[in-house]
């Protein structure tokens, strides 16, 4: 009310002013606006209080005062001040200016209200390119990804924020395969008008490491080199991070050595933390030191990746030393995720007691991933008391978690009470819950390919399967013998065996040996736990055909080469 009647009071203060007009008073008053709106909140006048002053000395605003203005209402509590300022903009006949509406759209998104955000875009008679990319970016925002891709495609022309704008919400929503697809065919239908910038490839860069898409990785990597755009920290910590998570750990150890002494802290930790879920412990931990040597402070990411280091190696001592530095040499307070290392770090190696002290110790309320560690390592260990709690604590947190549901059979299974098998199965389909299905994923020549256990739907299925007998058969004449006690259905041994050799992994790798030539790596991403028994067929697959399996799976890497795994056979 008091802009309001400010507005009213002074409304002709200057008569034969044209609407808008900037004056020296007015530009005196942006700049101050300008510098104030720039700080961030950190000065002791809010541009709000700048704004009052402004109009009690009777300056009228023109169309640099509202942006300014509008850009420090930054959150939802803002959002009635934004909606004052608003009304001094019709009130001052500026609503038509392309930058207030602009600022007007970006105001209302980041005060989280998208409603308010689209009826100011839909009342603009002919949005400009900077209107569009502000609707498009609230609705990314409010993760309305569907709508933003509808949006973008009705874009009477795009530029590169448009574009990066779009990759970059596919990331942040998940769709990682449609970031790709809006990359290439950012690449083929504008490649003369717009060149991607470093924002928009580390975009590209994280929907590659998300899949899990060597080949994707390496053309991005091959675009930077060809157009010359300098590698960066950002791009480079990038880069690491992507080859790390797409299993070329020996790629992001280049990267990383090729970045020289400007390394910051989130390289470092990129670094650490791929060394770490590739199972290089001790190497994860050796680096980690050179960090600290390099007077570098780590951060509670950092931290983490040293524990999951730990974890994956079985690194005990280390674990609770570093879990014990992390408040005493780094001033980091652990968080939930702190304590689930530890937790999954002392139930691996069989010691549940430990285990239970870290649960008990911690100063927040146990969530799913601290059960499911104690699970995991009381299912391998047979402490099925400890099993029992966990399972019954995760249902109790996530009453749908088919997860939950599945451990539950399985330990069931395992110990041959199939009544309670089957009793767990009927809860599930009770209560609607249905199992993940086990998915691999392979990057072949820039094309997904995707496979289910079981799968028939690939245009190749019968020359897999065909493919995938001749493997069993060659690996059951060196000795193969199928872990019939990983199938948990109730089923004769032949069943088992066929259920087992279906997996979703082994269908990929069959696929792979069928298209590819001899020697070529094979990368297979996987969404589930790899089993015993595909574990133990990798490891055969690789020495008998000769050639190098990476298979990421929801836990860690597995490098099987020669008959060998990278994780010692410890995961």
């Amino acid at each position: 009310m008091r802009l309001l009647a400010s507005a009213k009071r002074t409304s002709s203060t200057h008569p034969t002013l044209h609407i808008g007009q900037p004056t020296l008073e007015s530009f005196t008053w942006n700049n101050i606006l300008r510098s104030h709106a720039q700080a961030d909140g950190s000065s002791s006048h809010p541009p709000i209080s700048i704004y009052l002053r402004m109009r009690s000395h009777g300056v009228r605003p023109d169309f640099h005062t509202f942006p300014f203005l509008l850009k420090s209402f930054n959150s939802p509590s803002h959002l009635q001040s934004g909606k004052q300022i608003h009304v001094q903009a019709l009130l001052f006949g500026l609503l038509h200016d392309s930058f207030v509406q602009t600022s007007l759209i970006n105001m209302y998104s980041s005060c989280g209200n998208l409603a308010f955000a689209r009826q100011v875009f839909d009342e603009i008679v002919q949005p400009d390119l900077p209107s569009w990319n502000s609707i498009v970016h609230a609705s990314v925002k409010a993760g309305l990804i569907d709508i933003a891709l509808k949006l973008f495609g009705e874009m009477p022309e795009r530029n590169v924020i448009s574009w990066s704008c779009m990759i970059n919400g596919c990331v942040r929503c998940g769709k990682y395969k449609e970031a790709l697809n809006l990359f290439r065919e950012m690449q083929t239908l504008e490649a003369k008008y717009v060149r991607p910038n470093e924002f928009t490839m580390c975009s590209v860069l994280s929907a590659c490491g998300r899949l899990g898409a060597l080949e994707h990785g390496k053309w991005a990597h091959a675009y930077l080199d060809k157009y010359e755009i300098k590698i960066d920290v950002i791009l480079g910590t990038s880069l690491i991070d992507m080859y790390a998570k797409c299993g070329s750990i020996e790629r992001a150890r280049m990267v990383f050595e090729n970045l020289g002494p400007d390394k910051d802290v989130m390289t470092w930790t990129a670094m650490v933390s791929g060394l770490a879920m590739h199972g290089y412990g001790e190497e994860a931990l050796q680096l980690f030191s050179e960090m600290t040597n390099h007077g570098l402070t780590p951060n509670a990411v950092t931290l983490l990746g040293v524990l999951c280091a730990c974890v994956h190696g079985g690194l005990v001592n280390e674990g609770k030393e570093y879990f014990m530095r992390m408040n005493d040499d780094f001033g980091i307070t652990p968080s939930i995720q702190h304590y689930g290392c530890m937790v999954d770090l002392y139930a691996r190696v069989g010691l549940i007691k430990e285990a239970w002290d870290v649960v008990k110790s911690m100063p927040m309320e146990p969530d799913v991933l601290i059960w499911g560690a104690l699970l995991s390592g009381s299912r391998i260990h047979g402490d099925i008391e400890t099993c029992e709690i966990a399972l019954q604590k995760l249902i109790d947190l996530e009453p749908t978690n088919s997860s939950a549901y599945v451990l539950l059979s399985n330990v069931h299974a395992k110990m041959g009470k199939w009544d309670e098998v089957r009793h767990v199965r009927y809860l599930m389909e009770s209560k609607g819950i249905n199992k993940v299905p086990g998915c691999s994923l392979i990057d072949m020549e820039g094309v997904f390919h995707e496979f289910f256990v079981g799968d028939d739907s690939h245009p190749d299925s019968q020359e897999i399967y065909l493919m995938l007998d001749e493997i069993m058969k060659r690996l059951k004449a060196e000795g193969y013998v199928g872990n019939t006690r990983e199938v948990l259905f109730d089923l004769d041994d032949e069943g088992k065996e066929l259920v087992l050799t279906h997996h979703s992994e082994k269908l990929a790798v069959a696929f792979c040996l069928l298209k590819t030539s001899p020697g070529t790596p094979i990368h297979v991403v996987k969404n589930l736990r790899i089993c015993n028994d595909c574990h133990v067929t990798m490891k055969m697959i690789s020495r008998v055909f000769n050639r190098e399996i990476v298979i990421r799976d929801c836990k860690r890497f597995h490098h099987f080469r020669g008959g060998l795994c990278s994780c010692k056979d410890y995961w």
